[in-house]
């Protein structure tokens, strides 16, 4: 079962299409991250999730529901922040909590004081006079305290410090851990999102480039070096699958983007009959980033 799907889903900005034929599905439970470099669509595909923007083309589901038609029902079922959450700056902490209490029949208010303590909010001050990293926390946990079915998080991290962006990546595994709730979150800050994230998506240009569980997405990428006794001949066209391929003296080098031991070793050894093969796992953040480079003209390979 899939919390949010879009078919086709597209958004233009006069003659800018922000999204283009968007298909995606975020499957219920999970935590998803959109990914994607600034101006990369993720802002805008979350706006017209949750019916701030209208779409231009396409359809989007969130709960079931066309997004266009969300209402009170299925708004008490989902949680929202963005990265400029505004808060009514002349409340406390407390007031605010009371305030959004009574919109909420799920609130819960053991969860709500294990927030306030595990986040370190204080209850008396008042919004305005509180930090940016702190504002983020009170709006969190304004959202997390209802147990929402969906929590929808706009760059959370953008901005905060280092220990501010551990608070709330603790606050946010816990609640999806203990909670019967699925998390989409827009990030361009990979680490934190690898930490999260069971399912990660990318943006580029307002396209999809691909959608699957982090566990698989770090399976099939792999840094590949080829030690060679003496100097082979230059290969013209390495595999399409082969990023970032340089060859220089006795060694060569490429990120493998569908890594299956037996095939990459096959494919090297028709290349490099006499090589000795290095393999070593990426990180998601040395993954965005080679694709990031295989985008630019000079860059040889495209990703299968």
């Amino acid at each position: 079962m899939n919390i949010i799907e879009t078919h086709q889903l597209s958004r233009r900005y006069w003659r800018t299409e922000a999204l283009r034929d968007l298909t995606l599905a975020v499957p219920a439970g999970s935590v998803s991250a959109l990914l994607g470099a600034n101006g990369a669509g993720k802002t805008t595909a979350i706006k017209v999730l949750m019916n701030l923007l209208p779409p231009s083309g396409g359809e989007a589901r969130v709960l079931g529901v066309d997004s266009r038609r969300l209402g009170e029902r299925e708004r008490a079922q989902i949680g929202y922040v963005s990265e400029n959450q505004v808060l009514p700056p002349w409340m406390t902490v407390r007031q605010l909590l009371d305030y959004c209490r009574p919109f909420y029949p799920t609130w819960d208010r053991d969860l709500e004081t294990k927030l306030m303590t595990q986040f370190d909010l204080p209850a008396e001050r008042k919004i305005k006079h509180l930090s940016r990293g702190m504002r983020m926390k009170a709006a969190l946990l304004s959202s997390l305290a209802y147990r929402p079915k969906l929590l929808v998080l706009d760059e959370p991290f953008s901005g905060l410090d280092p220990l501010t962006r551990d608070d709330l990546v603790r606050g946010l595994l816990e609640a999806a851990v203990h909670g019967e709730w699925s998390v989409l979150v827009s990030s361009h800050d990979i680490e934190e999102v690898e930490r999260l994230a069971d399912h990660v998506s990318l943006l580029d240009a307002g396209r999809l480039q691909f959608s699957e569980s982090t566990v698989a997405l770090l399976g099939r990428f792999r840094r590949v070096e080829v030690t060679l006794p003496a100097l082979p001949p230059s290969i013209a066209n390495p595999p399409p699958s082969w990023l970032e391929f340089e060859q220089a003296g006795g060694l060569a080098r490429f990120v493998d983007t569908q890594y299956e031991y037996e095939a990459t070793e096959r494919h090297c050894r028709e290349r490099f009959p006499a090589g000795t093969l290095t393999v070593q796992p990426m990180t998601l953040r040395e993954i965005f980033i080679a694709l990031a480079r295989a985008k630019r003209p000079q860059a040889k390979g495209v990703a299968a």
